[in-house]
């Protein structure tokens, strides 16, 4: 007969061993990581007390309690106290992140992470999408937050590129961006075939394990490819999420209402407009006074009355910060029922407009200026060439006919402001139905452009000063005078001109027009507009005015773009504030003001550099995709002769653009002939050892194309003869031997570190 069952005892508590809510406790608190060395020593715990701590913390990690390593435990579903983040969005100015490597069941979403960065200064680089930085982790009553410590490499632009098979069926990844020269070995093509263009992400932290590949994005070749490349590598939103399109569509149902509006659709007002333009948010409206001036309207797109801050359209809105432009399509910073439908002046519908009356002397001034809100009725949209042809041929309606004749006064107050005038070419790609390259040309500039660019300088500084009569926020664009150090760079490379820059004056733009105008050689004109190109600073938004340099103006404020910038948005809802502008209540389910919230009142610093921050990324991404096209434009006639002008030097070669068309290439310093050149850091030139041929920025040179990379954007040239044949390349060096610590040439010389080339600075 069987004996008694015996229950099992649970084990005996080991004396001094915490218990499992003290361990979780201690791990929440803890300042450092928290591993098993920290919690031994928190507790006290020696010899087979931290033999049985080990077995604890297994037990916890096998019942969900804890997770991590050994040397950094954290709690389940929690995060560790210094970890790497991924950056997945960017709201109201504040980076959000989430753990880099999340390990819960895919059930569990990460977490999502404030990240709190220091103070910066408007020139540094805010951390955008996709940035991965380590920083320290804590929860608060609020959610979890971080501290940024270091800023990680970002890997968003390697893992994008190019699918290759080599001989043996092995993947490779050839890489899109043009910096990047080694090609990485693909682990799992998932269903990727060769030439295709892919995502990718890399298997493990060791690069000998090769990248996964993610997305499968197609051909790199086919027509919307290189904007596709671009906003993948810049991390720009792209895709509005259900609930923003929802929104919208609500929001584009608010009905116009005459109350508080001055009735304006009498008025012929007229937008001008690129014939491409894929919205219209500003028009314009001008006649005799009577008195030798002018009475001028300037109507914007009134943005502010169906985007309300707090709602999912604003957060959207600041998230992107501008709509981003490129050959073949618009990332708009609005869904477009209201970018491209609602908000968009279109001829013969009835629009809610933000008003900029202006009243201009007949020497240009603006005398007085009044902000309404407003009903319009565009007469017409008119493609700059058009309206410049009307103009040209004498048969202009009367309201292009005033719209020139006020604009010839703005032209005259402008012309004795002196803003800095520099001659900046714009490329210009057109594409055919099949969204093929047509043509590629530098952009016409007509009066047309300065016609429309004026009148809205002048209602720009009248938003500022309207706002600043009121003591009410100011988001200003501000372009600060170029720093001494860059002044003092200018004025030693000028000193190689034999040209001479006092710094002991005070700099206006007009000193740099003046410079420019006493040029007589263009191949020294373009050297110094370089130079001072240079020397300018990158303009920028913020709350605290600084004027503009440029357009040597006191106080500027973009108002004129609210369908494409939210920093104009940001300026129409000061001037509701300011100005008792507010409309009754929407009759929808939607905030009930459209002026400024007490949110964006209190932070507009942090505000106006994350879209400072956004517009820089949508320039680049627009430069880096016209560079793929001018690239593809010109693959097809490699081996050509082009007029080009040296736009840099280096000790490696040259950089030149193509005269008229655009287009940036190398020339390696390798291919200028068969004899060494010398770098001039300072005089940013090369000089031939022997010939003393000197190559400089703003040289013309007839450079045949060698090269040119659709994928990467990359052009290459090569010099050629008086008779057209290339120059001889110099001779290849011998490869260098090292000798202990030290690099020597073939007789055991010590090597010419000057023309090996030197570290980065």
């Amino acid at each position: 007969m069987p004996g008694p069952i015996e229950l099992a005892r649970p084990p005996k508590p080991v004396p001094g061993l915490p218990t499992r809510q003290q361990v979780l406790d201690f791990i929440e608190t803890s300042d450092v990581p928290a591993g098993k060395r920290e919690i031994a020593k928190a507790f006290g715990l020696k010899g087979q007390e931290k033999i049985a701590l080990k077995k604890l913390l297994r037990d916890m990690a096998d019942e969900g309690l804890i997770d991590g390593k050994k040397t950094a435990f954290h709690r389940m579903g929690g995060v560790p106290k210094v970890t790497v983040l991924r950056v997945v969005d960017i709201e109201d100015g504040e980076a959000i992140a989430i753990p880099d490597s999340w390990s819960p069941d895919d059930a569990t979403p990460p977490p999502r992470l404030r990240l709190i960065e220091r103070k910066r200064g408007s020139s540094h680089a805010a951390l955008r999408t996709g940035d991965r930085v380590l920083a320290r982790t804590e929860e608060t009553g609020s959610g979890w937050i971080a501290h940024p410590m270091k800023k990680l490499p970002s890997q968003a632009e390697a893992l994008m590129g190019v699918v290759e098979v080599d001989g043996s069926g092995k993947g490779w990844l050839t890489p899109i961006d043009r910096r990047i020269r080694h090609s990485s070995p693909i682990a799992d093509l998932a269903g990727a075939a060769p030439g295709n263009l892919v995502l990718a992400e890399p298997v493990s932290r060791s690069p000998r394990a090769g990248v996964k590949v993610t997305q499968v994005l197609g051909d790199p070749l086919a027509p919307k490819a290189f904007s596709l490349i671009a906003i993948h590598k810049y991390g720009i939103p792209h895709v509005f999420a259900g609930d923003v399109l929802e929104e919208g569509k609500l929001s584009s149902q608010i009905p116009l209402s005459e109350d508080k509006r001055e009735d304006l659709r009498h008025l012929p007002i007229v937008a001008i407009d690129p014939a491409d333009a894929r919205d219209h948010d500003d028009a314009i409206w001008a006649e005799p006074d009577g008195a030798g001036g002018f009475q001028a309207v300037i109507a914007i797109a009134d943005v502010s009355f169906y985007v309300r801050p707090g709602s999912k359209l604003d957060r959207e809105a600041r998230k992107r910060g501008n709509s981003a432009y490129f050959p073949d399509r618009v990332i708009p910073m609005l869904p477009k029922v209201l970018s491209a439908d609602v908000c968009s002046l279109k001829q013969g519908q009835d629009r809610a407009a933000m008003v900029c009356h202006l009243t201009v002397s007949s020497t240009g001034a603006v005398t007085a200026w009044r902000f309404c809100r407003a009903l319009v009725r565009i007469s017409e949209n008119i493609a700059y060439e058009e309206a410049q042809a009307r103009i040209d041929s004498g048969k202009a309606a009367d309201n292009l006919t005033n719209l020139w004749a006020c604009w010839r006064a703005l032209e005259s107050a402008r012309h004795k402001r002196d803003p800095l005038e520099l001659d900046l070419p714009e490329r210009r790609v057109v594409l055919d139905d099949d969204g093929k390259i047509a043509s590629i040309a530098v952009r016409e500039r007509l009066d047309a452009h300065r016609v429309v660019e004026d009148f809205m300088i002048a209602a720009n500084v009248a938003a500022a000063k309207a706002l600043e009569s009121k003591v009410s926020p100011v988001v200003y664009r501000i372009h600060e005078p170029p720093s001494r150090e860059k002044l003092v760079a200018l004025k030693e490379y000028l000193e190689t001109f034999d040209r001479k820059l006092a710094l002991g004056q005070v700099i206006t733009p007009g000193l740099f027009n003046r410079m420019l105008k006493d040029v007589a050689d263009e191949n020294e004109k373009a050297l110094i507009m370089e130079a001072v190109l240079r020397s300018q600073t990158q303009a920028y938004y913020g709350p605290s005015n600084a004027g503009h340099f440029g357009l040597a103006l006191g106080s500027y404020a973009h108002f004129t773009s609210p369908i494409r910038r939210y920093a104009d948005l940001l300026v129409h809802r000061a001037l509701v504030d300011a100005f008792g502008l507010e409309q009754p209540k929407p009759q929808i389910d939607l905030p009930a003001t459209s002026g400024l919230s007490e949110r964006d009142r209190a932070d507009l610093s942090r505000i106006s550099e994350a879209i400072s921050v956004a517009e820089r990324r949508a320039m680049e991404a627009e430069r880096d995709t016209i560079d793929r096209y001018v690239a593809a434009w010109l693959s097809g006639r490699v081996g050509e002769v082009f007029e080009t002008r040296v736009t840099g030097v280096q000790r490696f070669g040259l950089f030149a653009t193509i005269i008229g068309l655009g287009g940036d290439g190398l020339v390696p310093v390798s291919v200028l002939g068969t004899e060494r050149f010398h770098y001039d850091e300072g005089a940013r030139q090369l000089l031939g050892e022997s010939s003393r041929t000197v190559y400089s920025v703003g040289d013309r040179l007839k450079l045949r194309l060698a090269e040119a990379n659709p994928l990467t954007g990359a052009l290459k040239f090569e010099p050629v003869d008086s008779a057209g044949s290339a120059i001889e390349p110099r001779g290849k060096r011998l490869p260098l031997k090292r000798k202990g610590k030290h690099l020597t040439g073939p007789r055991g010389r010590p090597a010419n570190i000057r023309h090996q080339g030197r570290k980065k600075r």
